[in-house]
């Protein structure tokens, strides 16, 4: 059985990746653009695109790739206010300040989602809102888009942990106007890094294409011939040729090898990292320190870590149980300590809007993160959850805190 302290550790290639790879190798292809529609980034979105359920698919070199190109395609005016939440990653603001336009934060609850009479009364005023769909959970999406929707606002997805999650009938990242995906390491598909852009939206496709670095005609190579609205998207793709500024974002063809085979594998890594976020879910709520938010009714979640919060203790036995944890080879981390978290709101030192959050911040101070990855094995679960139970019990025993 590994270690328990490799909660770290990236969801492995499969052997298949590895004669795609040797291939572009031996040819040294590893541009997207190269003669042929069936590169292996072409076929990726093709593939992507089936999979999530949406029209069209942008391959890219990150998710903040894509989130920034979003904001880019959807034409907002220099200076628009976009509506984020609170809870996110550094990427989220970064790709609205660097695509001209200024974050407006809203609160977050304890159960990590968007807090809806906050995020409504923040609607005025505002070009687009992004929905981070922070480490998988998932907000109300109804109630979201109902109040977009209301207001003509554009819905850009942020569901760089939300490969595989559902909500009612719907794949996350196909519910807003646009949807973005993450390849990094630590998310249910593993390229290092990479990400997806996805639409049902032909003018925003061509838009996002030539931005991404399509230059000259190397759009024609997104025209698939399985595309039932291919002479809109050629269209769009001859009314905006020549007119946006261009950038790099491309995904090689060698990151696309190494994703494509784990395609296959999403559904399976889904019920997996599912069944063991639960377990490990169930054995933490027999100590009443550990809170662990339940998944909305129609959310069905597809989960590579866990978060809890940490409940009727003080900072310096909150503290104590990360140490205690780390101890025991489980590195726990408590979101809003120490000044370097890249998804607390007040790290965020370049946004030039900074507004308390006294919801998010309280949220955060008791918040912990651990990744799970979804490869682990029912004993090493259930091992982990002992180091975490033994780590709450010593922490508290030791601060004179009552133990539940």
């Amino acid at each position: 059985m590994s270690s328990p302290s490799q909660t770290h550790d990236a969801e492995p290639i499969p052997p298949g990746a590895r004669d795609a790879i040797d291939e572009l190798l031996r040819t040294g292809d590893l541009f997207r653009y190269r003669d042929s529609r069936d590169a292996p980034v072409a076929l990726l979105e093709r593939e992507f695109a089936d999979l999530i359920g949406s029209r069209h698919a942008l391959a890219l070199s990150s998710c903040s790739a894509a989130l920034f190109l979003s904001l880019r395609a959807l034409d907002l005016p220099p200076g628009a206010r976009v509506l984020i939440p609170g809870f996110t990653f550094s990427a989220v603001p970064s790709a609205v300040v660097n695509a001209g336009c200024v974050p407006v934060l809203c609160e977050t609850g304890e159960d990590y989602r968007i807090d809806l009479a906050d995020f409504e009364a923040r609607l005025d005023g505002v070009q687009a809102v992004i929905v981070s769909h922070m480490r998988g959970h998932t907000s109300d999406m109804d109630a979201i888009m109902a109040l977009c929707d209301a207001r003509a606002l554009p819905v850009v997805e942020d569901a760089a942990h939300s490969l595989g999650t559902r909500w009612g009938q719907r794949n996350i990242g196909t519910i807003g106007r646009i949807g973005c995906f993450s390849f990094q390491s630590y998310k249910m598909v593993n390229a290092g890094e990479g990400g997806m852009l996805v639409t049902d939206d032909a003018d925003l496709l061509a838009r996002a294409v030539i931005m991404s670095g399509a230059y000259e005609r190397n759009w024609e190579q997104h025209r698939s011939p399985r595309d039932d609205n291919s002479q809109d998207l050629e269209r769009a793709f001859l009314r905006w040729q020549n007119r946006l500024p261009l950038s790099n974002v491309r995904m090689s063809n060698l990151s696309a090898a190494v994703i494509r085979p784990q395609l296959a594998e999403v559904p399976h890594r889904v019920r997996m990292g599912l069944a063991n976020h639960d377990r490990l879910a169930a054995r933490l709520r027999t100590n009443r320190h550990f809170s662990i938010p339940a998944a909305l009714g129609p959310e069905r979640r597809a989960p590579d870590s866990i978060q809890f919060n940490l409940v009727g203790l003080d900072d310096a036995t909150a503290s104590g149980f990360v140490a205690a944890a780390r101890s025991r080879g489980i590195e726990v981390g408590i979101f809003g300590a120490g000044t370097d978290n890249a998804r607390v709101f007040w790290n965020w030192k370049f946004l030039s809007e900074l507004p308390e959050l006294p919801r998010t911040r309280a949220m955060l101070m008791r918040a912990c993160d651990l990744r799970l990855p979804v490869w682990r094995s029912t004993a090493e679960i259930d091992a982990i959850a002992g180091a975490l139970l033994a780590a709450m019990d010593e922490a508290t025993r030791e601060s004179g805190t009552v133990q539940g």
